[in-house]
């Protein structure tokens, strides 16, 4: 178990390396203190512009492409892989615990994002296939509402449920949609005081079914 537990808390620890600090680093500024104040891709794109938001993107999915698509089959010096642990249940430890460091990162006080394009690095990995149905949802909803956060949510939802349909025979990667979906939901949860009190943004050049 000491393999499961150390790649672990490496994905965990490589998750913690925000794009939108490290982007910030860079350009001087702390995302955390403008806009909604979140460290995620989307105040990025609505504070800091779109190359800004392209670079937090390719850092926050390709942290997930790393921890899921690269550590799991790692052997580590002292570690090597241990054949009684089971390949598919440690990637989907890797992917949540990525996601976690995202959300909660050691480096930056745990003060992170919302965990969705570092999930969508981990998805890619894990069931590709499966992305299709949620960029769909999130894109109805989008269109429909302008509420991303909205459209975030419903999105991961729609994760386990196609996993339990498609893929009912990996019950981790079921279980894994199902925690994520609970997951992503929590650190919304902001987002859903928002629009209950009428108050959250909406992006709205997605926004296409907006009233005229």
């Amino acid at each position: 178990m000491l393999e499961l537990g150390l790649k672990s808390l490496l994905a965990y620890l490589l998750g913690a390396v925000l794009g939108s600090l490290v982007m910030g680093r860079l350009r001087g500024v702390d995302i955390r203190e403008q806009g909604s104040g979140n460290a995620g891709g989307t105040n990025a794109l609505r504070t800091q512009g779109w190359k800004f938001a392209l670079g937090v993107v390719v850092i926050d999915v390709g942290k997930a492409l790393v921890a899921v698509g690269l550590l799991p089959g790692l052997a580590l010096p002292l570690v090597g892989i241990d054949a009684a642990v089971d390949r598919e249940w440690l990637a989907v430890a890797c992917a949540t615990a990525v996601v976690v460091g995202h959300v909660y990162p050691v480096w930056y006080e745990f003060r992170g994002g919302k965990g969705a394009a570092t999930l969508i690095g981990a998805v890619a990995v894990l069931a590709p296939v499966a992305l299709l149905p949620v960029i769909v949802v999130w894109l109805a909803c989008v269109t429909l509402t302008g509420y991303v956060g909205l459209g975030t949510m419903l999105g991961t939802a729609t994760l386990p449920v196609y996993l339990a349909l498609v893929q009912p025979s990996s019950p981790a990667l079921v279980a894994y949609g199902l925690v994520m979906a609970a997951f992503v939901a929590y650190t919304h949860r902001a987002n859903i005081q928002r629009m209950r009190a009428g108050n959250e943004n909406r992006a709205r050049r997605l926004w296409l079914l907006r009233p005229r």
